[in-house]
């Protein structure tokens, strides 16, 4: 036995070598893409281990939360405010972007690095977990009725579930599901394809800020404006090519319609009170032949919004699943091309 486990040790250590010898040094951002995208979509976000650990976006989110407490102060006049929440913003997206390119450079000097890399940009990809959650809220829908919708929909929305009867819950589910395809999956693939890593890390700083202190409230309005302001900027081309990936998916995708798609997103997209979130938003309205949008309570109040779509607004689970089975098409597409991209960089 003495001379045995040696022997098994020294052949696992070999073999070990071996295989990671074998592997690419630096392969092209895109395959890493492409293997952080398939690790995502098997794992998603192991709910057992984020009770456990906090995500990243929720690490990110302390220190905006640390100076909103001490900078975001009523008693200070507009102006500072605004100049307070710059500040923030500059050392959020600043401190963030360095952790990125700090360890874009540490994984770059192992050869395997890359395989963590891949890991690290599949937790920041939301695509599996959001299609876990809109599912949720069918489930909830269909077992427990208007209240398992509601407790569903609570995860993902801001606005008062209380407020949603059983077809409000059903546009809100598909509503969470169009924008964040853009804010979720498109655009983090946009920023770690053009500036890796710290890309990623610079634009989940950009979206996590939005998230936190963007509102038009008296307390944020002046606060939160650089934050509103760079998210609506960074977003605003990714917000476009989602819509673009819808209507493709839909020419894919059965009870869908491509063109009605294009028809829409190019006629209401700028009815939405985001620049950006009615280009995806519009793409899947008009693919599903639904009208999403109108009017909402958020706890700040109600807002009176437009109708986005010109088809049915009396929503059902069957059309949530209708929607799961479009942003799923608009997955793998999106996946085959950057597959695609990465192996010609190879070759």
């Amino acid at each position: 036995m003495e001379t045995i486990l040696p022997t098994i040790g020294a052949t696992i250590s070999d073999g070990a070598d071996t295989f990671f010898g074998a592997l690419p040094a630096s392969p092209p951002l895109a395959l890493i893409l492409a293997l952080a995208l398939l690790i995502d979509a098997i794992v998603g976000d192991p709910r057992w281990l984020y009770r456990r650990i906090p995500h990243p976006v929720v690490l990110i989110g302390k220190p905006i939360a640390f100076l909103d407490r001490r900078l975001n102060r009523p008693d200070r006049g507009e102006k500072d405010r605004l100049a307070r929440g710059a500040v923030t913003v500059l050392l959020v997206v600043g401190g963030c972007t360095a952790i990125g390119f700090g360890l874009d450079r540490l994984l770059g000097s192992v050869h395997w690095g890359w395989i963590v890399e891949a890991l690290v940009v599949s937790i920041l990809l939301a695509a599996r977990s959001l299609h876990d959650h809109v599912r949720r809220v069918g489930t909830g829908l269909r077992v427990d009725g208007l209240e398992g919708g509601r407790r569903a929909i609570a995860h993902i929305v801001s606005r008062d579930p209380k407020s949603l009867d059983r077809h409000g819950v059903a546009r809100s589910a598909i509503e969470s599901l169009s924008e964040n395809f853009s804010d979720g999956v498109v655009a983090p693939i946009f920023f770690y394809l053009i500036f890796g890593l710290p890309g990623l890390f610079a634009y989940k700083a950009i979206n996590t800020l939005d998230s936190m202190i963007a509102y038009k409230t008296t307390k944020y309005r002046s606060f939160g404006f650089t934050a509103a302001k760079l998210d609506d900027l960074a977003n605003w081309l990714p917000a476009r090519i989602s819509g673009a990936l819808v209507c493709l998916a839909a020419c894919f995708t059965p009870t869908s319609y491509p063109i009605s798609a294009v028809k829409t997103m190019l006629r209401d997209a700028k009815k939405h009170k985001s620049p950006n979130g009615g280009w995806p938003e519009g793409a899947f309205a008009g693919a599903l032949n639904i009208a999403l949008g109108g009017p909402r309570t958020y706890p700040g109040g109600e807002v009176v919004g437009v109708w986005i779509g010109d088809g049915r607004a009396r929503l059902e689970p069957r059309d949530i699943d209708r929607s799961r089975a479009l942003y799923i098409v608009a997955n793998l597409l999106l996946w085959f091309a950057i597959l695609c991209g990465g192996i010609i960089a190879l070759l």
